[in-house]
């Protein structure tokens, strides 16, 4: 008796449509089906390692649950339906870590831990922060 290729409990991920990352849309959403969920979706689809696909969900969510500035939420792929970001990732995925986690530890680049003893500060930026805030800043 051959072994079947598949058990299909879990479906393999099918290639989706360029998933909308609409900011009004997101209150008529159900769990699941934010448009973070989407675009981590679509990112498997097209092949992002599943680790960052997970990252960039993350970080577009954290953009938008946390207000961040509107400049940064289009960054985070508010402003293209999430095409650059998932460009981005695929182009140079450490880079793309490296910068998101950035992100994510800094909340939007609004602060940073000062040292492992010390708690989060408000308007503090580390050095790795400072100098993606200028790289983010010379290109906008």
């Amino acid at each position: 008796m051959s072994k079947p290729a598949s058990s299909d409990l879990t479906p393999a991920v099918k290639a989706s449509p360029s998933p909308r990352l609409a900011l009004n849309a997101v209150l008529d959403c159900t769990f699941g089906h934010y448009p973070w969920d989407d675009w981590e979706r679509h990112a498997l689809a097209v092949g992002l390692n599943p680790k960052l696909a997970g990252q960039g969900r993350l970080l577009i969510r954290e953009a938008f649950n946390h207000g961040w500035e509107a400049w940064l939420q289009n960054l985070c792929g508010w402003g293209d339906d999430g095409q650059t970001l998932l460009a981005f990732a695929l182009r140079a995925p450490k880079t793309a870590r490296r910068q998101w986690n950035i992100l994510l530890r800094t909340d939007g680049l609004r602060g940073d831990y000062p040292s492992p003893t010390v708690h989060w500060t408000w308007g503090f930026l580390r050095a790795d922060a400072r100098r993606l805030l200028a790289t983010l800043n010379a290109r906008n």
